[in-house]
Protein backbone atom coordinates (compact mmCIF):
# COMPACT_ATOMS: atom_id res chain seq x y z
CA UNK A 1 0.00 0.00 0.00
CA UNK A 2 1.10 3.32 -0.79
CA UNK A 3 2.25 5.35 2.45
CA UNK A 4 1.33 9.04 0.54
CA UNK A 5 -1.44 10.48 2.69
CA UNK A 6 -4.59 11.27 1.47
CA UNK A 7 -6.80 14.44 2.29
CA UNK A 8 -9.41 13.98 4.88
CA UNK A 9 -12.60 13.92 3.18
CA UNK A 10 -15.05 16.74 3.69
CA UNK A 11 -18.35 15.54 5.35
CA UNK A 12 -21.44 17.21 5.41
CA UNK A 13 -23.31 17.83 8.29
CA UNK A 14 -21.24 15.97 10.42
CA UNK A 15 -23.02 14.43 13.73
CA UNK A 16 -23.69 11.67 16.54
CA UNK A 17 -26.41 10.32 14.29
CA UNK A 18 -25.15 10.13 10.56
CA UNK A 19 -22.49 7.35 11.41
CA UNK A 20 -19.61 9.68 9.95
CA UNK A 21 -17.24 10.66 13.18
CA UNK A 22 -13.66 12.12 12.33
CA UNK A 23 -10.50 12.45 14.31
CA UNK A 24 -8.19 15.17 14.29
CA UNK A 25 -5.79 15.35 11.36
CA UNK A 26 -3.54 11.92 12.03
CA UNK A 27 -1.34 10.68 8.98
CA UNK A 28 -2.99 8.29 7.03
CA UNK A 29 0.20 6.53 6.10
CA UNK A 30 1.95 3.93 7.86
CA UNK A 31 2.05 1.50 9.07
CA UNK A 32 -1.43 1.90 10.23
CA UNK A 33 -3.25 4.81 8.32
CA UNK A 34 -6.21 4.94 10.49
CA UNK A 35 -7.10 8.51 9.31
CA UNK A 36 -8.96 9.38 5.71
CA UNK A 37 -9.54 7.47 2.84
CA UNK A 38 -7.39 4.64 1.61
CA UNK A 39 -5.34 5.13 -1.46
CA UNK A 40 -5.40 2.86 -4.70
CA UNK A 41 -9.35 2.35 -4.22
CA UNK A 42 -9.99 4.34 -8.09
CA UNK A 43 -11.61 1.02 -9.48
CA UNK A 44 -14.37 1.00 -6.85
CA UNK A 45 -15.70 4.64 -7.68
CA UNK A 46 -19.12 4.06 -8.70
CA UNK A 47 -22.77 5.02 -7.21
CA UNK A 48 -24.13 2.26 -5.31
CA UNK A 49 -27.76 3.08 -6.10
CA UNK A 50 -30.38 0.82 -7.31
CA UNK A 51 -32.54 3.10 -9.13
CA UNK A 52 -29.18 4.48 -10.94
CA UNK A 53 -29.07 4.56 -14.35
CA UNK A 54 -26.73 2.60 -16.18
CA UNK A 55 -23.98 4.08 -18.12
CA UNK A 56 -23.98 4.53 -21.81
CA UNK A 57 -22.66 1.88 -24.03
CA UNK A 58 -19.53 2.21 -25.93
CA UNK A 59 -19.86 5.17 -29.09
CA UNK A 60 -18.00 2.12 -31.37
CA UNK A 61 -20.06 0.59 -33.56
CA UNK A 62 -19.11 -3.17 -33.70
CA UNK A 63 -19.78 -5.12 -36.91
CA UNK A 64 -19.71 -8.71 -38.10
CA UNK A 65 -16.12 -9.85 -38.14
CA UNK A 66 -14.61 -7.21 -35.70
CA UNK A 67 -12.68 -8.04 -32.64
CA UNK A 68 -15.54 -7.07 -30.28
CA UNK A 69 -13.27 -7.26 -26.99
CA UNK A 70 -10.76 -4.65 -28.24
CA UNK A 71 -13.80 -2.55 -27.96
CA UNK A 72 -14.45 -2.96 -24.07
CA UNK A 73 -12.81 -0.96 -21.27
CA UNK A 74 -11.45 -2.92 -18.81
CA UNK A 75 -10.64 -1.89 -15.43
CA UNK A 76 -7.06 -2.44 -14.57
CA UNK A 77 -5.95 -6.07 -14.11
CA UNK A 78 -6.12 -7.38 -10.56
CA UNK A 79 -2.77 -8.58 -9.85
CA UNK A 80 -2.82 -9.48 -6.44
CA UNK A 81 -2.80 -13.29 -5.60
CA UNK A 82 -5.49 -15.67 -5.12
CA UNK A 83 -6.00 -18.75 -3.27
CA UNK A 84 -7.78 -21.93 -4.42
CA UNK A 85 -11.18 -20.98 -3.36
CA UNK A 86 -11.57 -19.05 -6.13
CA UNK A 87 -8.82 -20.19 -8.55
CA UNK A 88 -9.68 -24.58 -8.21
CA UNK A 89 -11.76 -24.06 -11.35
CA UNK A 90 -12.70 -26.39 -14.37
CA UNK A 91 -10.93 -23.79 -16.84
CA UNK A 92 -13.95 -22.68 -18.17
CA UNK A 93 -14.75 -19.54 -19.94
CA UNK A 94 -17.55 -17.19 -19.74
CA UNK A 95 -17.98 -17.95 -23.20
CA UNK A 96 -18.56 -21.54 -23.09
CA UNK A 97 -21.74 -21.03 -21.52
CA UNK A 98 -23.33 -19.27 -25.25
CA UNK A 99 -24.27 -16.18 -23.59
CA UNK A 100 -25.22 -13.00 -25.72
CA UNK A 101 -22.40 -10.68 -26.48
CA UNK A 102 -23.73 -7.72 -24.98
CA UNK A 103 -24.08 -9.56 -21.41
CA UNK A 104 -20.21 -10.88 -22.22
CA UNK A 105 -19.42 -7.10 -22.59
CA UNK A 106 -20.65 -6.45 -19.47
CA UNK A 107 -18.98 -8.91 -17.23
CA UNK A 108 -15.41 -8.44 -18.72
CA UNK A 109 -16.12 -4.73 -18.46
CA UNK A 110 -16.94 -5.71 -14.54
CA UNK A 111 -13.43 -7.06 -14.64
CA UNK A 112 -14.25 -10.72 -14.47
CA UNK A 113 -12.02 -12.28 -16.11
CA UNK A 114 -13.00 -16.12 -16.11
CA UNK A 115 -15.15 -17.78 -13.59
CA UNK A 116 -14.95 -18.70 -10.18
CA UNK A 117 -15.95 -22.50 -8.73
CA UNK A 118 -19.57 -21.49 -8.07
CA UNK A 119 -20.54 -19.54 -10.77
CA UNK A 120 -19.15 -23.01 -13.22
CA UNK A 121 -21.11 -24.73 -10.85
CA UNK A 122 -24.14 -22.69 -11.20
CA UNK A 123 -24.20 -20.79 -14.70
CA UNK A 124 -24.53 -23.99 -17.02
CA UNK A 125 -27.57 -25.58 -14.57
CA UNK A 126 -29.27 -22.28 -13.49
CA UNK A 127 -29.76 -21.60 -17.59
CA UNK A 128 -31.33 -24.55 -17.98
CA UNK A 129 -34.13 -23.71 -15.54
CA UNK A 130 -33.66 -26.28 -13.01
CA UNK A 131 -34.21 -25.27 -9.29
CA UNK A 132 -30.41 -24.79 -6.99
CA UNK A 133 -29.42 -25.31 -3.98
CA UNK A 134 -25.89 -24.21 -3.67
CA UNK A 135 -23.37 -23.27 -1.03
CA UNK A 136 -20.44 -21.93 -1.08
CA UNK A 137 -17.77 -19.75 1.06
CA UNK A 138 -18.09 -15.49 1.21
CA UNK A 139 -16.90 -13.82 -1.24
CA UNK A 140 -16.28 -16.26 -3.87
CA UNK A 141 -18.46 -15.14 -6.67
CA UNK A 142 -21.79 -16.01 -5.56
CA UNK A 143 -23.67 -12.51 -6.83
CA UNK A 144 -22.14 -13.57 -10.58
CA UNK A 145 -22.87 -16.98 -10.17
CA UNK A 146 -26.92 -16.09 -10.22
CA UNK A 147 -26.96 -12.47 -12.05
CA UNK A 148 -25.18 -13.86 -15.17
CA UNK A 149 -28.24 -16.35 -16.02
CA UNK A 150 -31.25 -14.24 -14.62
CA UNK A 151 -30.40 -11.19 -17.18
CA UNK A 152 -29.03 -14.05 -19.76
CA UNK A 153 -32.84 -15.46 -19.14
CA UNK A 154 -34.93 -11.64 -19.67
CA UNK A 155 -37.06 -11.81 -22.80
CA UNK A 156 -36.23 -7.73 -23.43
CA UNK A 157 -39.81 -8.13 -25.86
CA UNK A 158 -42.20 -8.41 -23.13
CA UNK A 159 -42.60 -5.54 -20.57
CA UNK A 160 -43.20 -7.57 -17.44
CA UNK A 161 -41.32 -8.76 -13.96
CA UNK A 162 -39.67 -11.00 -14.76
CA UNK A 163 -37.18 -12.09 -12.01
CA UNK A 164 -36.89 -11.70 -8.20
CA UNK A 165 -34.06 -11.54 -6.09
CA UNK A 166 -34.11 -11.61 -2.50
CA UNK A 167 -31.82 -10.30 -0.23
CA UNK A 168 -31.95 -9.79 3.59
CA UNK A 169 -30.58 -6.44 3.94
CA UNK A 170 -30.86 -2.77 2.27
CA UNK A 171 -27.16 -2.10 1.82
CA UNK A 172 -27.10 -5.89 0.18
CA UNK A 173 -30.11 -4.72 -2.06
CA UNK A 174 -28.22 -1.70 -3.36
CA UNK A 175 -25.16 -3.46 -3.70
CA UNK A 176 -26.80 -6.45 -5.53
CA UNK A 177 -29.06 -3.54 -7.76
CA UNK A 178 -25.38 -1.68 -8.81
CA UNK A 179 -23.74 -4.73 -10.27
CA UNK A 180 -26.61 -5.96 -11.88
CA UNK A 181 -27.15 -2.96 -13.50
CA UNK A 182 -23.06 -2.67 -14.05
CA UNK A 183 -23.24 -5.86 -15.53
CA UNK A 184 -26.26 -6.03 -18.10
CA UNK A 185 -25.73 -1.78 -19.69
CA UNK A 186 -24.61 -3.04 -22.59
CA UNK A 187 -28.06 -5.29 -22.82
CA UNK A 188 -30.26 -2.74 -24.24
CA UNK A 189 -32.82 -1.82 -22.10
CA UNK A 190 -32.49 -4.37 -18.91
CA UNK A 191 -34.61 -2.27 -16.20
CA UNK A 192 -33.47 -2.99 -12.70
CA UNK A 193 -34.95 -1.53 -9.43
CA UNK A 194 -33.81 -1.72 -5.73
CA UNK A 195 -36.92 -2.28 -3.36
CA UNK A 196 -36.25 -1.86 0.21
CA UNK A 197 -37.85 -0.92 3.60
CA UNK A 198 -37.50 2.33 5.13
CA UNK A 199 -37.97 4.32 1.92
CA UNK A 200 -40.60 5.82 0.09
CA UNK A 201 -43.27 3.73 -1.14
CA UNK A 202 -44.68 6.08 -3.70
CA UNK A 203 -41.43 5.94 -5.58
CA UNK A 204 -41.68 2.40 -5.93
CA UNK A 205 -45.43 2.39 -6.84
CA UNK A 206 -44.22 5.38 -9.87
CA UNK A 207 -41.41 3.23 -10.58
CA UNK A 208 -43.23 -0.14 -11.14
CA UNK A 209 -46.01 1.80 -13.16
CA UNK A 210 -42.82 1.66 -16.06
CA UNK A 211 -41.21 -1.05 -17.27
CA UNK A 212 -39.04 -2.92 -15.00
CA UNK A 213 -37.45 -6.71 -15.57
CA UNK A 214 -35.32 -7.29 -12.00
CA UNK A 215 -36.51 -6.51 -8.77
CA UNK A 216 -33.41 -6.40 -6.06
CA UNK A 217 -35.62 -6.92 -2.89
CA UNK A 218 -35.82 -6.96 1.07
CA UNK A 219 -38.86 -9.55 1.89
CA UNK A 220 -40.84 -6.98 3.69
CA UNK A 221 -41.03 -4.25 0.81
CA UNK A 222 -41.67 -6.79 -2.07
CA UNK A 223 -44.35 -8.38 0.01
CA UNK A 224 -46.07 -5.41 0.77
CA UNK A 225 -45.63 -4.29 -2.81
CA UNK A 226 -46.88 -8.02 -4.28
CA UNK A 227 -50.42 -7.40 -2.20
CA UNK A 228 -50.84 -3.98 -2.58
CA UNK A 229 -50.98 -5.39 -6.97
CA UNK A 230 -48.08 -3.01 -7.49
CA UNK A 231 -45.21 -5.58 -8.61
CA UNK A 232 -47.07 -7.74 -10.75
CA UNK A 233 -45.42 -11.17 -10.22
CA UNK A 234 -47.39 -13.86 -12.41
CA UNK A 235 -44.80 -13.63 -15.25
CA UNK A 236 -42.00 -14.04 -12.90
CA UNK A 237 -39.89 -16.98 -14.35
CA UNK A 238 -36.86 -17.17 -11.41
CA UNK A 239 -36.47 -15.90 -7.77
CA UNK A 240 -33.29 -16.11 -5.78
CA UNK A 241 -32.49 -16.17 -2.64
CA UNK A 242 -28.97 -14.54 -1.60
CA UNK A 243 -28.41 -15.36 1.73
CA UNK A 244 -30.52 -17.83 2.23
CA UNK A 245 -30.36 -19.04 5.57
CA UNK A 246 -31.08 -15.97 7.07
CA UNK A 247 -33.87 -15.56 4.53
CA UNK A 248 -35.38 -18.64 5.70
CA UNK A 249 -34.76 -17.95 9.43
CA UNK A 250 -37.48 -17.16 11.86
CA UNK A 251 -37.15 -13.06 10.90
CA UNK A 252 -38.36 -13.93 7.43
CA UNK A 253 -39.41 -17.13 6.72
CA UNK A 254 -43.21 -16.73 7.03
CA UNK A 255 -43.05 -13.51 4.46
CA UNK A 256 -40.85 -15.91 2.15
CA UNK A 257 -43.77 -18.33 2.38
CA UNK A 258 -46.70 -16.42 1.77
CA UNK A 259 -45.02 -14.51 -1.30
CA UNK A 260 -44.06 -18.05 -2.82
CA UNK A 261 -47.73 -18.52 -2.92
CA UNK A 262 -48.20 -15.43 -5.31
CA UNK A 263 -45.40 -16.76 -7.78
CA UNK A 264 -46.78 -18.68 -10.55
CA UNK A 265 -46.65 -22.57 -9.83
CA UNK A 266 -43.70 -22.88 -12.52
CA UNK A 267 -40.89 -20.98 -11.58
CA UNK A 268 -37.52 -21.18 -10.74
CA UNK A 269 -35.99 -21.16 -7.53
CA UNK A 270 -32.03 -20.30 -7.02
CA UNK A 271 -30.62 -20.59 -2.63
CA UNK A 272 -27.33 -19.42 -2.57
CA UNK A 273 -25.65 -19.23 1.10
CA UNK A 274 -22.47 -19.97 2.96
CA UNK A 275 -24.17 -22.05 6.05
CA UNK A 276 -27.61 -24.18 5.41
CA UNK A 277 -29.01 -25.13 8.84
CA UNK A 278 -32.19 -27.42 8.68
CA UNK A 279 -34.39 -24.59 8.05
CA UNK A 280 -33.46 -24.19 4.57
CA UNK A 281 -33.57 -28.41 4.18
CA UNK A 282 -37.14 -27.61 5.56
CA UNK A 283 -38.16 -25.17 2.77
CA UNK A 284 -35.82 -26.86 0.11
CA UNK A 285 -38.17 -30.02 0.83
CA UNK A 286 -41.73 -28.05 0.71
CA UNK A 287 -41.13 -25.76 -2.80
CA UNK A 288 -38.07 -26.90 -4.81
CA UNK A 289 -38.56 -29.27 -7.83
CA UNK A 290 -35.27 -32.04 -7.77
CA UNK A 291 -33.02 -28.96 -6.64
CA UNK A 292 -29.01 -29.42 -8.50
CA UNK A 293 -27.22 -29.28 -5.19
CA UNK A 294 -23.75 -27.57 -5.19
CA UNK A 295 -21.73 -27.66 -1.90
CA UNK A 296 -18.02 -25.96 -2.35
CA UNK A 297 -17.58 -25.85 1.40
CA UNK A 298 -15.10 -28.69 2.33
CA UNK A 299 -13.93 -26.24 5.26
CA UNK A 300 -16.12 -23.33 6.16
CA UNK A 301 -13.20 -20.55 6.63
CA UNK A 302 -11.76 -18.54 3.54
CA UNK A 303 -7.99 -20.09 3.01
CA UNK A 304 -7.02 -16.36 2.51
CA UNK A 305 -7.78 -14.65 6.49
CA UNK A 306 -5.55 -15.37 9.01
CA UNK A 307 -7.46 -15.73 12.23
CA UNK A 308 -5.61 -14.27 15.52
CA UNK A 309 -6.80 -13.55 19.21
CA UNK A 310 -5.62 -10.63 21.90
CA UNK A 311 -6.35 -12.04 25.29
CA UNK A 312 -7.44 -8.44 26.99
CA UNK A 313 -9.83 -7.74 29.47
CA UNK A 314 -12.41 -5.01 28.88
CA UNK A 315 -11.32 -2.40 30.02
CA UNK A 316 -7.84 -2.70 28.09
CA UNK A 317 -9.93 -3.13 24.65
CA UNK A 318 -9.61 0.35 23.55
CA UNK A 319 -5.74 0.60 23.88
CA UNK A 320 -5.26 -2.71 22.29
CA UNK A 321 -7.58 -1.37 18.82
CA UNK A 322 -4.88 1.45 19.53
CA UNK A 323 -2.16 -0.37 18.87
CA UNK A 324 -3.14 -2.37 15.76
CA UNK A 325 -4.20 0.82 14.50
CA UNK A 326 -0.72 1.92 14.71
CA UNK A 327 0.93 -1.24 13.84
CA UNK A 328 -1.30 -2.60 11.14
CA UNK A 329 -0.85 -1.72 7.42
CA UNK A 330 -4.67 -1.30 7.05
CA UNK A 331 -6.01 -0.31 3.73
CA UNK A 332 -9.67 -0.44 4.71
CA UNK A 333 -10.92 -2.09 8.27
CA UNK A 334 -14.47 -3.73 9.59
CA UNK A 335 -14.61 -3.65 13.13
CA UNK A 336 -17.61 -5.37 14.72
CA UNK A 337 -19.41 -4.62 18.10
CA UNK A 338 -22.23 -6.67 19.38
CA UNK A 339 -24.42 -4.10 20.13
CA UNK A 340 -26.07 -0.68 18.24
CA UNK A 341 -24.95 1.21 21.56
CA UNK A 342 -21.77 -0.01 21.84
CA UNK A 343 -20.85 0.38 18.25
CA UNK A 344 -21.87 4.30 18.38
CA UNK A 345 -19.37 4.36 21.83
CA UNK A 346 -16.60 2.67 20.12
CA UNK A 347 -16.71 5.15 17.20
CA UNK A 348 -16.94 8.06 19.53
CA UNK A 349 -13.72 6.76 21.31
CA UNK A 350 -12.19 5.69 17.86
CA UNK A 351 -12.45 9.21 16.82
CA UNK A 352 -11.51 10.71 20.21
CA UNK A 353 -7.87 8.71 19.00
CA UNK A 354 -7.76 10.73 15.97
CA UNK A 355 -8.71 8.55 13.46
CA UNK A 356 -11.61 9.27 10.80
CA UNK A 357 -14.33 6.54 11.19
CA UNK A 358 -17.71 6.02 9.72
CA UNK A 359 -20.59 3.69 11.87
CA UNK A 360 -23.36 1.75 10.69
CA UNK A 361 -26.13 -0.11 12.54
CA UNK A 362 -29.47 -0.89 11.85
CA UNK A 363 -31.51 1.64 13.96
CA UNK A 364 -29.57 4.21 11.82
CA UNK A 365 -32.19 6.62 9.83
CA UNK A 366 -32.12 5.16 6.05
CA UNK A 367 -30.58 7.69 4.32
CA UNK A 368 -27.75 7.93 7.05
CA UNK A 369 -27.25 4.49 6.20
CA UNK A 370 -27.08 4.50 2.26
CA UNK A 371 -24.61 7.73 2.64
CA UNK A 372 -22.21 5.86 5.55
CA UNK A 373 -22.25 2.44 3.18
CA UNK A 374 -22.02 4.57 -0.27
CA UNK A 375 -19.08 6.71 1.41
CA UNK A 376 -17.11 3.90 2.90
CA UNK A 377 -17.17 1.70 -0.06
CA UNK A 378 -16.05 4.46 -2.26
CA UNK A 379 -12.61 5.05 -0.18
CA UNK A 380 -13.62 7.67 1.61
CA UNK A 381 -12.98 6.22 5.50
CA UNK A 382 -10.48 3.65 6.49
CA UNK A 383 -12.44 2.42 9.30
CA UNK A 384 -16.28 1.23 9.71
CA UNK A 385 -17.89 0.30 13.18
CA UNK A 386 -20.64 -1.83 12.94
CA UNK A 387 -23.20 -4.50 14.13
CA UNK A 388 -23.78 -7.30 12.41
CA UNK A 389 -26.53 -5.84 9.93
CA UNK A 390 -22.90 -5.59 7.86
CA UNK A 391 -22.18 -9.25 7.39
CA UNK A 392 -24.30 -10.29 5.09
CA UNK A 393 -23.17 -10.45 1.44
CA UNK A 394 -21.02 -6.91 1.59
CA UNK A 395 -18.16 -6.83 -0.53
CA UNK A 396 -16.04 -4.42 0.08
CA UNK A 397 -12.51 -5.06 -2.24
CA UNK A 398 -10.29 -3.30 -0.38
CA UNK A 399 -11.40 -4.44 3.27
CA UNK A 400 -7.68 -6.30 4.32
CA UNK A 401 -8.62 -6.54 8.13
CA UNK A 402 -11.44 -7.78 9.83
CA UNK A 403 -11.27 -6.87 14.01
CA UNK A 404 -13.98 -8.32 16.61
CA UNK A 405 -13.72 -5.67 18.85
CA UNK A 406 -16.55 -7.66 20.55
CA UNK A 407 -16.58 -12.01 19.69
CA UNK A 408 -19.77 -13.07 18.47
CA UNK A 409 -21.46 -15.85 20.15
CA UNK A 410 -22.38 -18.05 17.22
CA UNK A 411 -19.98 -19.70 14.57
CA UNK A 412 -22.53 -18.68 11.90
CA UNK A 413 -22.14 -14.89 13.05
CA UNK A 414 -17.80 -15.61 13.11
CA UNK A 415 -17.72 -16.95 10.21
CA UNK A 416 -19.82 -14.14 7.91
CA UNK A 417 -17.96 -11.16 9.69
CA UNK A 418 -14.56 -11.95 8.90
CA UNK A 419 -15.71 -13.06 5.58
CA UNK A 420 -15.53 -9.33 4.95
CA UNK A 421 -11.62 -9.62 4.47
CA UNK A 422 -10.12 -11.66 1.76
CA UNK A 423 -13.13 -11.18 -1.06
CA UNK A 424 -12.46 -12.76 -4.42
CA UNK A 425 -9.39 -15.09 -2.90
CA UNK A 426 -7.83 -11.97 -1.71
CA UNK A 427 -6.11 -12.30 1.27
CA UNK A 428 -6.99 -10.42 4.78
CA UNK A 429 -6.40 -10.82 8.56
CA UNK A 430 -8.68 -11.30 11.03
CA UNK A 431 -8.35 -10.21 15.21
CA UNK A 432 -10.72 -11.53 17.86
CA UNK A 433 -10.29 -9.05 21.26
CA UNK A 434 -11.28 -12.63 23.81
CA UNK A 435 -12.04 -11.05 26.90
CA UNK A 436 -12.15 -13.84 30.04
CA UNK A 437 -16.03 -14.39 29.75
CA UNK A 438 -14.94 -15.64 25.42
CA UNK A 439 -12.44 -18.03 26.27
CA UNK A 440 -15.05 -21.39 26.19
CA UNK A 441 -16.57 -19.26 23.11
CA UNK A 442 -13.57 -19.20 21.05
CA UNK A 443 -12.78 -22.84 21.86
CA UNK A 444 -16.56 -23.61 20.88
CA UNK A 445 -16.15 -22.29 17.52
CA UNK A 446 -12.61 -22.91 16.34
CA UNK A 447 -13.68 -26.69 16.95
CA UNK A 448 -17.43 -25.96 15.12
CA UNK A 449 -15.96 -24.21 12.19
CA UNK A 450 -12.82 -26.37 12.42
CA UNK A 451 -10.57 -23.41 12.07
CA UNK A 452 -7.58 -22.49 13.99
CA UNK A 453 -7.42 -19.27 15.60
CA UNK A 454 -3.94 -18.05 16.75
CA UNK A 455 -2.57 -15.92 19.74
CA UNK A 456 -1.42 -13.26 18.06
CA UNK A 457 2.60 -12.60 17.68
CA UNK A 458 3.82 -9.48 18.85
CA UNK A 459 4.48 -8.66 14.69
CA UNK A 460 2.53 -9.54 12.33
CA UNK A 461 4.06 -10.91 9.18
CA UNK A 462 2.51 -8.64 6.22
CA UNK A 463 2.61 -11.04 3.41
CA UNK A 464 -0.49 -12.06 4.87
CA UNK A 465 -2.55 -9.62 4.31
CA UNK A 466 -0.73 -6.69 2.32
CA UNK A 467 -1.65 -6.93 -1.10
CA UNK A 468 1.31 -5.34 -2.27
CA UNK A 469 3.95 -8.00 -1.09
CA UNK A 470 1.77 -10.20 -3.62
CA UNK A 471 1.45 -10.53 -7.55
CA UNK A 472 0.35 -13.66 -9.90
CA UNK A 473 4.32 -14.15 -10.03
CA UNK A 474 4.50 -15.60 -7.07
CA UNK A 475 3.20 -18.83 -5.25
CA UNK A 476 -0.28 -19.58 -5.18
CA UNK A 477 -1.32 -18.29 -1.56
CA UNK A 478 -2.53 -20.99 1.21
CA UNK A 479 -3.00 -23.80 -0.97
Amino acid sequence: MSTTRTENPVILGLSNQNGQLRGSVKPAGAPGGGGGGPPQLNQMKGKVNGSSQPAPPTNAVIKPGDDWKKNLKLPPKDMRIKTSDVTATKGNEFEDYCLKRELLMGIFEMGWEKPSPIQEESIPIALSGRDILARAKNGTGKSGAYLIPLLERIDLKKSCLQALVIVPTRELALQVSQICIQVSKHMGGVKVMATTGGTNLRDDIMRLDETVHVVIATPGRILDLIKKGVAKVNQVQMIVLDEADKLLSQDFVVMMEEMLGFLPKHRQILLYSATFPLSVQKFMNAHLQKPYEINLMEELTLKGVTQYYAYVTERQKVHCLNTLFSRLQINQSIIFCNSSQRVELLAKKISQLGYSCFYIHAKMRQEHRNRVFHDFRNGLCRNLVCTDLFTRGIDIQAVNVVINFDFPKLGETYLHRIGRSGRFGHLGLAINLITYDDRFNLKGIEEQLGTEIKPIPGIIDKSLYVAEYHSESGEEAKQ
